[in-house]
């Protein structure tokens, strides 16, 4: 089960690709604003949410693994893919030594039934649409890296210490791929979309940055400004 080295990224042309990160992906789902302030304009921030994340992630982001129940746990492992132009690193992926339930797989030449990533997340036990494209789109760095398909993998939640598992359908790859497109057209706009104001932005570490309720287009600061300049 030996996969391929990284490759170096490049376009359809020989130009070189310039590579995302995984976590870029989950941030422009979550907001489109709020992943084209960090990756264009270069802002970053912190609050109680992103250190509680960091928090949770300290174990998994040790590099190393171990064994347990039969199944081999792989931290911080590296991933990337070529065809999508994406790198980063799975917090967890079990590798089995038989078929995962629900994905039935026979094992390779090493006797390895399935590769299973899971994602550590600090809230409660939810379902996230940016959460579960980010697993997603680490399963698609492994099926490429390790010629492997991969059915399914985990989100474990540790404020309610519950797992969800999460089914790599049809649909949620496509979602990856469009939003993947989506991103890259953002980036390449050079430009921040303008905020909207909605609940999830105040859970946001760049909530003070963007201002969201005041450079909302439907604010009145920017009702003000827009008469203020017109002709």
């Amino acid at each position: 089960m030996t996969p391929i080295e990284n490759p170096e990224l490049r376009t359809s042309d020989g130009g070189e690709r310039e590579t995302l990160p995984l976590s870029l992906l989950n941030d422009f789902l979550y907001c489109p604003r709020r992943a084209a302030l960090k990756e264009v304009e270069g802002v970053r921030s912190e609050n109680k949410h992103t250190v509680l994340g960091d928090i949770v992630h300290e174990h998994a982001d040790l590099p190393g693994y171990e064994v347990a129940k039969g199944v081999t746990l792989l931290r911080a492992l590296p991933v990337w893919s070529e065809r999508l132009g994406l790198s980063g690193k799975c917090d967890v992926v079990e590798v089995h030594p038989h078929a995962a339930t629900g994905h039935p797989l026979p094992p390779d030449d090493q006797g390895i039934g399935a590769l299973v990533p899971i994602e550590y997340k600090k809230g409660r036990r939810r379902a996230f649409e940016n959460d579960d494209a980010q697993l997603c789109a680490q399963a698609l760095c492994l099926e490429e890296m390790f010629g492997r398909p991969i059915g399914r993998g985990a989100v474990f939640h540790a404020a309610s210490k519950r797992r969800r598992e999460v089914e790599f359908t049809p649909e949620l790859r496509a979602l990856v791929e469009r939003s993947l497109e989506e991103l890259r057209g953002l980036l390449d706009s050079q430009r921040a979309p303008p905020a909207v104001f909605k609940p999830a932005c105040e859970e946001c570490s760049l909530f003070e940055i963007c201002l969201p309720k005041a450079a909302s287009e439907d604010s009145r600061a920017e009702r003000l400004a827009r008469q203020l300049f017109q002709i």
